[in-house]
């Protein structure tokens, strides 16, 4: 198991600098005289009752939702968390009424939020957090002063900029990073890869394998469409650069399904490394951006045991109408029921419901339910689905990992092409498809080697089998066990 524990460590005092400010912190744990064992345990509550986490995540759903998650995990132990968001999708304060939250102005204009290169968009995001961020946090720690003290800050590893930041004022960081360890190991390589030719990628190169990056083929490489390729490989630099300058990485994963992961992470970043996840399983609640259609659950019920496909790309994926109707049908003819997720904005260009084949709702009669949005965690979880057709982003990943649910893998960009890979050739718990190249028949054929044919048998078995894993891993004496008791003697020793 790779966790790391470090001696508590109790300083008389330490300064924090805020601009020009000095702030003194008060001594802690000048209390009652200690006799027992329950004696040091009420103490270390005590401790942790009067410490404060600030937490900052990115603005988006599948970084503030493991965000959430982990700030609700360390509010269990004790802790106080205060919440550092912008403006731009901010997190709702009144489904988290035990946590402090603070907006910053994002300083974004319209164009910013809405442009569709996704790499442009999150470089603007960055350059214009940096002041507010500071201020915030200087604000936050003088408030401090005469109340809890500040621990530690836990930074979306997105944010770049953060730890220099934070090491202005002397407080410690710890990243937090919500994709799959595998591909974070991947985007890490670009300057390796670089080098050795990977990049730009050639089409003639794609289904080449990268020695690199065993099981990886050149085509899963965690590339972003854009039209500032430099700008992806900075911004790539900048968040390892950070990771390995910070105080510690927390990774919503565990040890059984990435242990050779890991163990290389280890080897790389020279940091205390915390696999405490899935996060899902502490505190299966999220922060939903988009109002889920609970309506679905009801539809689910009427529905047999394992027999649904359940079809959702996330809050950010989107397919032309050609593959929109290829998908159709695709679902259509495989004759199995689906509960399909069809946002706003999944088809561009275009309605989704002006693209469907023409009496398509009506063929399909009562076998399939169409929502803008699902409560996803309820429906992995209920007895109805038994397959689930995902772009393979690493919440909804872990989050069919944890019901026991094999997958279609439909991978749209970034890491999630690395996780789709390991669903289908490591973990072997679903089936793979190529984005770009969605056909109709494939699609049936897929959907029909999942849910009935031996093959997907076998998938969901050992889905079940991983299930199981997750259940130990979090249990006393497992290995996320473990390493959240490490994450927490570690903060309470800053």
């Amino acid at each position: 198991m790779i966790c790391h524990y470090f001696e508590t460590r109790f300083k008389p005092t330490f300064f924090v600098y805020a601009s020009n400010i000095t702030i003194e912190k008060p001594r802690r744990n000048q209390g009652k005289q200690i006799n027992s064992m329950e004696d040091i345990r009420e103490s270390h509550v005590q401790q942790r009752k009067c410490r404060r986490i600030i937490l900052f995540p990115m603005p988006l759903e599948g970084h503030i939702n493991p965000m959430i998650q982990l700030a609700n995990i360390l509010y269990s132990k004790g802790f106080s968390i205060t919440i550092i968001h912008t403006q731009f999708n901010a997190p709702n304060p009144s489904k988290c009424p035990h946590f402090t939250f603070h907006a910053i102005p994002d300083g974004l204009l319209e164009d910013d939020a809405s442009t569709a290169d996704g790499v442009i968009r999150f470089s603007n995001l960055i350059s214009k957090r940096v002041e507010p961020f500071r201020d915030c946090l200087a604000k936050l720690l003088l408030d401090a002063m005469d109340q809890e003290p500040v621990a530690c800050l836990i930074t979306d590893a997105a944010w770049h900029f953060t730890h220099a930041v934070a090491e202005g004022f002397k407080i410690p960081t710890i990243a937090m990073r919500t994709t799959s360890i595998c591909s974070f190991l991947a985007f890490a390589s670009f300057p390796l890869l670089r080098e050795r030719g990977y990049f730009p990628i050639q089409d003639s190169r794609l289904e080449e394998s990268v020695q690199e990056l065993p099981p990886l083929k050149v085509k899963d490489l965690p590339v972003i469409k854009t039209r500032c390729p430099a700008t992806l490989h900075q911004l790539c630099e900048n968040i390892s650069n950070q990771a390995k300058a910070c105080s510690g990485l927390i990774w919503n994963s565990f040890e059984e399904i990435e242990r050779d992961a890991l163990s290389k992470l280890s080897q790389v970043f020279n940091v205390p490394i915390f696999h405490i996840g899935p996060f899902y399983k502490y505190f299966p609640a999220s922060s939903s951006l988009i109002t889920p259609d609970q309506s679905c659950i009801s539809w689910l019920d009427t529905q047999t045991p394992n027999s649904v496909l359940y079809v959702s790309f996330g809050s950010l994926a989107a397919v032309n109408e050609t593959e929109f109707l290829e998908m159709a049908w695709g679902l259509l003819h495989s004759n199995q029921p689906f509960l399909w997720v069809v946002r706003p904005g999944s088809v561009r260009d275009s309605e989704w419901s002006e693209s469907l084949p023409d009496g398509f709702l009506e063929m399909v009669g009562k076998r399939g339910y169409i929502v803008k949005w699902a409560p996803q965690q309820q429906v992995l979880a209920h007895p109805a689905t038994g397959g689930f057709w995902t772009h393979n982003g690493w919440n909804s990943t872990l989050e069919s990992i944890c019901e026991g649910v094999p997958m279609i893998c439909q991978p749209f960009s970034g890491d999630q092409r690395v996780n789709a890979r390991y669903v289908s050739d490591v973990w072997k718990i679903g089936i793979h498809l190529e984005y770009n190249k969605l056909e109709r028949r494939d699609i049936e054929r897929a959907v029909k080697g999942l849910m009935v044919e031996t093959k997907g048998q076998g998938m969901r078995q050992r889905s079940v089998s991983l299930k199981e894993k997750v259940n130990l891993c979090l249990s006393h004496g497992g290995s996320s066990y473990h390493s959240l008791e490490s994450l927490t003697n570690y903060i309470m020793s800053f």
